[in-house]
């Protein structure tokens, strides 16, 4: 009996033990990923990003996992067989995958968003656009992720989510501190302006002084519980690519001739292009009369020329529709004054890394720089950069030229050009529109609850499951006696 006695006490001590004191317990928050392709003009490349399900401020905080280059050119090319664009996907969807815990598949949102290149081709052929869209959203249907759509962004999209990627990735909305555990804002936030130059459009954002009173330019976000109005605008045909096809087709029309002067091409270099193929783009203007009928090939002749190149460049623009307002670039476009520093990225990017220009060389040195790499001659140049491709190595000089006269044309002088960085990375994710895409996303995407679990104090559990093993020996004990 006095063991029957002690048995109850115990169980009864365990029980009481194992219910005082039970707390609530937050599990950590469970981590969600996203991918999202970026189909631009001249290439697609692919980005899984990843955040923690509970999101701060009803933004996720965001970081990149994986990026993935698409063999191949940009899914407009595809225009006479769309589902060559859709198969091009495959390879990084596959490493997307592998990325990705297994059990997370079916909940990863994945996007395709579509630039300049699938812009023009909707203006030009809207039926194969659709067509191509169609295909790479059938494809990635087949993959075992939650296909949220495939689609081409606005410009204006493009523009502002390259301005939230880089902020984001500077820190300018939001930053994790040590000492408070915890993600703040920071309390002098210096935001960036965004400058994006592809091969068929180029982009501005920035946040102005006071509001953007032309709404044309107007964007407003919410991202950390606060508000951002910024003016963006996007300029389709003055990507680099479509800028040298309209330099071009300028050049021969204005000199009709089976030889033309080239005066961005080094010497020594000559391309020969068919009239054929100012027709298949928007930007050359197909029904310009100036155009001679027929397929005739043009052979154009590098001159070396840096002061012809640059004149050449700037009678592209339209400077006359501005009139004498100061707050207009070209084409009677309105944009308020620059404000503030800049990330310059992309094409800026890259066509500056090749003149050793990332540096914050002043303007001087650029001009100074991109004047002496146009005087080169093609055997110079192809001797110097044996690695480099030799398709692009040309037209360095016509696409540094161009920067320059954009730049410009932004308003940026001898000052504010300091304030512009040419850089492609920051940290270790990519700079581009991708990761704005998502941050902005993520807002949309329900934040989840912490999951809750109820827990006792350590030492509590530990004495409850010492009275437990007493209850169990001494009952084991009578049992044998």
């Amino acid at each position: 009996s006095a063991i029957v006695g002690a048995l109850v006490a115990l169980s009864i001590i365990a029980l009481v033990l194992s219910l005082v004191k039970v707390e609530d317990v937050t599990l950590p928050p469970t981590v969600k990923y996203g991918i999202v392709f970026d189909a631009g003009s001249s290439h697609t490349a692919l980005f899984v990003y990843e955040w923690d399900s509970d999101k701060e401020n009803d933004t996720g905080v965001v970081s990149q996992t994986l990026s993935c280059d698409v063999q191949g050119p940009g899914i407009s090319s595809y225009a006479n067989n769309p589902p060559k664009a859709g198969d091009s996907l495959r390879e990084c969807l596959d490493k997307a995958l592998k990325v990705v815990p297994a059990a997370n598949h079916r909940d990863v949102p994945a996007y395709l968003g579509a630039t300049a290149g699938m812009r023009l081709l909707r203006e030009q052929n809207s039926s194969a656009a659709d067509q191509v869209l169609a295909e790479v959203a059938q494809t990635m249907r087949e993959y075992p992720v939650a296909f949220k759509g495939a689609r081409i962004l606005t410009g204006e999209e493009e523009g502002a989510y390259g301005w939230i990627t880089i902020n984001y990735l500077l820190d300018s909305f939001t930053k994790f501190s040590p000492k408070a555990r915890t993600w703040l804002r920071p309390e002098a936030a210096n935001i960036f302006g965004a400058l994006d130059l592809g091969g068929a459009s180029t982009q501005i954002s920035f946040m102005p002084e006071g509001s953007v009173t032309n709404q044309n330019g107007a964007s407003k976000f919410t991202l950390y519980g606060y508000s951002y109005d910024i003016y963006t605008h996007s300029y389709l045909c003055y990507g680099q690519d479509e800028m040298r096809k309209r330099l071009a087709k300028e050049l021969i029309v204005s000199f009709p001739s089976t030889r033309v002067h080239h005066p961005c091409y080094p010497k020594g270099y000559n391309e020969t292009v068919s009239l054929s193929s100012f027709l298949t783009s928007p930007c050359t203007d197909r029904n310009d009369p100036r155009l001679p009928l027929g397929a005739r090939e043009v052979t154009l002749e590098g001159r070396g020329n840096a002061s012809g190149c640059l004149a050449a460049v700037r009678d592209l623009f339209n400077f006359s529709a501005c009139g004498q307002s100061p707050n207009c670039t070209f084409d009677g476009v309105f944009q308020p004054p620059v404000r503030g520093q800049f990330i310059a990225f992309s094409a800026f990017y890259y066509n500056f890394k090749f003149l050793n220009l990332t540096e914050g060389q002043p303007l001087a040195t650029a001009r100074e720089a991109i004047e002496h790499l146009c005087t080169r001659s093609w055997e110079d140049l192809s001797s110097s950069y044996p690695k480099e491709d030799p398709k692009r190595l040309p037209t360095y000089c016509a696409n540094a030229n161009y920067i320059l006269t954009l730049l410009d044309v932004y308003k940026f002088n001898e000052t504010s050009w300091n304030n512009i960085f040419f850089q492609m990375k920051a940290g270790s994710a990519d700079v581009g529109w991708t990761l704005g895409y998502m941050l902005n996303l993520t807002n949309m995407i329900p934040a989840e609850a912490p999951a809750r679990v109820k827990g006792n104090m350590p030492s509590l559990w530990a004495a409850a499951i010492t009275f437990i093993i007493l209850t169990l020996v001494l009952g084991l004990a009578a049992l044998l006696l």
